[in-house]
């Protein structure tokens, strides 16, 4: 993470994002925008791991112009679809890339938004630093 993004950021509110399985691209093929550790408040709707279905609150983390990790209490099979609720009330389908490492024993989840358009791109609301290539 980058210091001047995380300097204001207490060390134990910052989430260990450590894949727990291989996935197909390497972490740095993956990077497709600057992550903010930043943390939002948001909605998940979805179908757990029992094909249960919920709707509840959960944390993003590290916002990033094409997803986040969400932390909640719930376990989610990867693959599977959720619709996130931001806190202005817009919703987007996202797909659960990877199942993250648990701090504090809480599931945290990799998503990616299904559709990249204009609504993904403003879906946090904030302005994100490209990335050079």
């Amino acid at each position: 993470m980058n210091a001047k993004l995380t300097a204001h950021i207490p060390k134990a509110h910052r989430p260990s994002l450590v894949p727990t399985a291989p996935v197909g691209r390497t972490q740095a093929s993956k990077r497709r925008s600057a992550r903010m550790a930043l943390n939002a408040r948001v909605g998940l709707t979805g179908e757990d791991r029992q094909k249960c279905s919920f709707t509840m609150p959960a944390r993003a983390t590290n916002l990033n112009r094409h997803g986040a990790a969400v932390q909640l209490h719930r376990e989610l099979i990867v693959g599977s679809t959720v619709v996130v609720k931001n806190q202005r009330g817009a919703q987007i389908s996202a797909r659960i890339v990877a199942q993250l490492a648990a701090p504090h024993g809480v599931p945290t989840y990799a998503i990616e938004f299904v559709d990249q358009d204009e609504k993904a791109k403003n879906f946090w609301g904030i302005t994100f630093p490209s990335t050079a290539s």
